[in-house]
């Protein structure tokens, strides 16, 4: 493995390592505490080419390769997890099974806005009473002439009171389980379409999220995304491409923990001397160090093969389920070296927390990475 960077991917970790340190982290922490939209930074993103970043130029993205992806996301997520969750959603869930199920004529009218960054997509795969277990959604789809009517709802849509378009997946086919899912484009402005209000959470406070309700939805069946019944195929194989993004995400939340670990136990003295003489911190900041470094190696294993078109569900769920594991563990360490300061909202270490803890859940929580792990290991 070449852990070089090409002069493109290193142009484009420079400009969103500028974009994040000059223009999202001042904003991060008021971001956090207001549970703001971050609608003028969704627009930097859109300008820089952060929205679409492994589309092609002809499909409105930025053209680059999937290891920029994680690079750039890394950098934004390091600034503010809320800005990384909304970038990687649409990059992530959004653009690239687009990119790959959809016809020419549906590349045209979605593909090119979102991947540009003239509209917002999210993904609606969760639903109140299935989450992992896809085969068990209620959300269904009836076919109706040349157009479906689709009613249900779907939970935790990270962009949805803001996107214009979901990638929604329904059941077309009853009592056969993961088998009668299809996959669809929808616009949010279709008559029956609903979005509850922001939901209430832990971390990642201004990165919005939602319940949306379909009431006989009527879409034409040029909006199918794929073909009928393959919706889990989608659903799986965009997964598999996303949990590459939230490990980016997880190791800038870790890595934004450690370097203020870094610079604090330089500042910060005790009995006399700085933390940093201390041997219980060197041991600390020593494990954090090795551990951001380990999950990004898996990390950008996983972007090579997607890049290479080498199957990587196992390698994207390693680096998943360590990168995350990895970010709770470094922000918890972030915290006691912080001592008292850390819990307070004063200091960034308890955003770091709260903001780490929702990458083992979401995008698969870290149970079924080891589910999907174990399973081809066992093929082997």
């Amino acid at each position: 493995m070449d852990l070089e960077l090409s002069e493109e991917q290193a142009l484009l970790q420079k400009t969103a390592r500028d974009f994040a340190e000059r223009e999202v982290a001042p904003r991060a922490k008021h971001l956090d505490a207001e549970g703001e939209w971050p609608a003028d930074l969704v627009k930097r993103l859109a300008e820089l080419g952060l929205l679409g970043v492994a589309i092609k130029e002809e499909d409105g993205g930025a053209g680059f390769d999937n290891v920029s992806y994680a690079l750039a996301m890394e950098e934004v997520s390091r600034a503010c997890a809320s800005v990384g969750v909304i970038m990687s959603a649409n990059n992530s869930l959004v653009c690239d099974p687009i990119s790959r199920y959809a016809t020419p004529e549906q590349k045209e009218r979605f593909l090119k806005p979102l991947a540009s960054g003239q509209h917002l997509g999210c993904f609606g795969l969760t639903e109140p009473m299935s989450g992992s277990d896809a085969g068990t959604m209620a959300t269904f789809a009836e076919k109706d002439g040349d157009h479906w009517l689709i009613s249900g709802s779907k939970n935790f849509i990270t962009n949805g009171p803001h996107a214009q378009t979901i990638v929604l997946f329904a059941m077309t086919t009853k009592n056969v389980g993961h088998k009668g899912i299809t996959a669809f484009l929808i616009p949010t402005d279709s008559p029956g379409f609903v979005c509850s209000k922001p939901d209430e959470k832990l971390g990642i406070h201004a990165a919005h999220s939602c319940t949306v309700f379909l009431e006989n939805v009527r879409i034409p069946d040029t909006y199918r995304l794929g073909g009928v019944g393959d919706g889990f195929k989608v659903a799986m194989s965009t997964l598999d491409g996303g949990r590459i993004g939230i490990a980016s995400q997880a190791i800038g939340i870790a890595r934004a923990a450690f370097e203020k670990s870094v610079a604090y136990s330089k500042e910060r003295k005790t009995f006399g001397t700085p933390l940093a003489d201390k041997q219980a911190i060197q041991f600390m900041l020593a494990d954090m160090a090795t551990d951001i470094d380990a999950a990004r190696l898996l990390t950008h294993r996983a972007a090579m093969m997607k890049d290479k078109k080498i199957r990587h569900s196992k390698e994207s769920a390693m680096a998943k389920l360590f990168a995350s594991e990895m970010a709770t563990r470094v922000t918890h360490k972030g915290i006691q070296i912080h001592g008292g300061l850390g819990y307070t909202r004063e200091c960034d270490a308890e955003r770091h927390y709260r903001d780490a803890r929702i990458t083992e859940i979401y995008e698969g929580t870290s149970e079924i990475m080891r589910i999907v792990i174990s399973a081809n290991v066992l093929k082997e």
